[in-house]
């Protein structure tokens, strides 16, 4: 599908940030209610928890006790609450809630560059990566014609909400610039659908905003809605002008931003230092865990989809030193201290709380959780980047990874596939992100995925790929 016409990347990418900017590309026809079956249809909202950098599939979920010690390193599995799920000895919090959980072992994501640009747009949106992803490289920024977000695809699915959008990512929007990755946007399917984003900081994890929400000193909500007025009057006088399907996005994303400007509501969602001291305790006090955290505020305000992209220390951190990396999950050295002393104990306290209060609240059933990352980690021990085997790192790895889903209708307590004995490639019903994706759409009671053009003739948002009823 071509580019629309006169969007630059720059405009889009700015747009994306809010879903502020029209775009001639047509929204997608809002499909009717999916009447629940007997296995979908039950998530009203879905959690999308995204380890950034590529999280180590046989250091946490598929371990391998029995492979060499150049492949299985030094931790050990132990037992869950569900038998016969193990999973890493550092993540003993969330064993206890193993019973929730089911472990897809043998996702298969293998891009052709092997590396973080392209294994996020895979997982990300289903769609295997374009020839672009090889020549272009870390310069393959983004582009208004690519395959939509899996939550913008809800998103465009769902009724609008009341007063938030209907998908919101949390708290960064990967990666740092100009290295922003493809796939976490709406793309052909209209920028109306992109993710509100909400950014924090690791100085002030209680603290959310929206880069472009924000009232101008001065103003206030009475003066907000004068000027809302005004602009309907304008509107109106113009009206002859608004044909084009740009103009009309255009101002349903003025009316969404003030929409979210005037309401208090939306403050209060945003607003995690409500929740009681003891319930922040037990998520943990930094920035990924609070986000966790604001992620069930808004399930209980009736967000459809929800991302929560990992936010790392950053170049330069003593993390990514002592890692390799930029201070996240890509552990090009240093693999297994950097895992047992940081980045699996921050994990472990936040997501092992969030699926426990979901359940108290009794909303994991109608909740749908997935964790997964832009790739796995290479199985046998030694990265270049380090210094080979000294270094005690793994290097990129596409070819497989876990995907951990719970909720949402999901039966928990058990794996699907399995990957060979050195946790290489899937070798038991092996999937691929397509098949994942449509299992979240599944569970959302989304099955109906034609979509229409600029002129509007039908397409499919994702050929590719079958729900994993089996989970079901």
């Amino acid at each position: 599908m071509p580019r629309p016409h006169g969007t630059s990347r720059r405009t889009f990418l700015v747009a994306s940030t809010l879903g502020l900017a029209g775009s001639s590309l047509a929204p997608t026809r809002q499909a009717a209610a999916a009447a629940d079956s007997a296995t979908g249809g039950r998530a009203k909202s879905t959690i999308l928890f995204f380890l950034c950098g590529g999280a180590s599939h046989i250091d946490m979920w598929d371990m391998k006790p029995e492979a060499p010690a150049e492949y299985r390193g030094p931790f050990a599995p132990i037992a869950t609450s569900a038998p016969g799920v193990r999973l890493c000895e550092h993540l003993p919090l969330l064993a206890r809630q193993a019973h929730h959980l089911a472990l897809i072992n043998s996702v298969g994501a293998t891009v052709n560059t092997n590396d973080h640009h392209a294994g996020y747009y895979y997982n990300l949106t289903g769609h295997v990566p374009d020839i672009t992803f090889r020549t272009l490289g870390n310069n393959r920024t983004p582009f208004p014609d690519d395959w939509p977000f899996m939550g913008s695809v809800v998103a465009s699915r769902r009724p609008r909400h009341a007063y938030l959008p209907n998908s919101v990512a949390l708290p960064h929007m990967p990666s740092r610039k100009p290295y922003t990755r493809p796939g976490q946007f709406a793309a052909r399917l209209g920028v109306e659908h992109d993710s509100l984003y909400l950014n924090g900081s690791r100085e002030n994890p209680l603290k959310f905003h929206a880069p472009s929400l924000s009232l101008q000193e001065g103003i206030d909500t009475p003066r907000l809605n004068s000027r809302r007025e005004l602009l309907s009057a304008i509107d109106e006088a113009r009206r002859s002008f608004d044909a084009t399907a740009a103009t009309q996005t255009w101002n349903r994303q003025i009316d969404r931003a003030l929409s979210l400007l005037a309401s208090s509501r939306t403050t209060a969602a945003f607003d995690v230092s409500q929740e009681p001291e003891s319930v922040r305790e037990r998520y943990g006090d930094s920035v990924n865990a609070m986000s966790l955290l604001l992620a069930r505020r808004l399930v209980e305000a009736g967000v459809p989809f929800i991302t929560v992209f990992w936010l790392g220390t950053g170049v330069g951190s003593p993390l990514a030193k002592k890692c390799r990396s930029a201070g996240s999950w890509d552990t090009h050295g240093n693999n297994f201290n950097c895992l047992k002393d940081s980045l699996l104990p921050e994990f472990d306290r936040g997501f092992s709380a969030l699926v426990e209060d979901l359940a108290d609240r009794g909303l994991l059933d109608e909740t749908m959780l997935l964790v997964t990352s832009e790739m796995g980690r290479k199985p046998k021990i030694g990265d270049p980047r380090s210094g080979g085997v000294s270094g005690a790192g793994r290097d990129h790895w596409t070819h497989c990874l876990t995907d951990v889903v719970a909720g949402g209708g999901i039966e928990g307590g058990r794996t699907f596939g399995a990957s060979d004995r050195f946790a290489e490639y899937p070798a038991d019903h092996p999937v691929t992100p397509a098949d994942v994706a449509k299992t979240v759409w599944h569970g959302m009671g989304i099955d109906d995925l034609i979509a229409y053009d600029s002129q509007n003739r039908p397409y499919q948002l994702l050929d590719e790929g079958e729900p994993i009823y089996d989970l079901f």
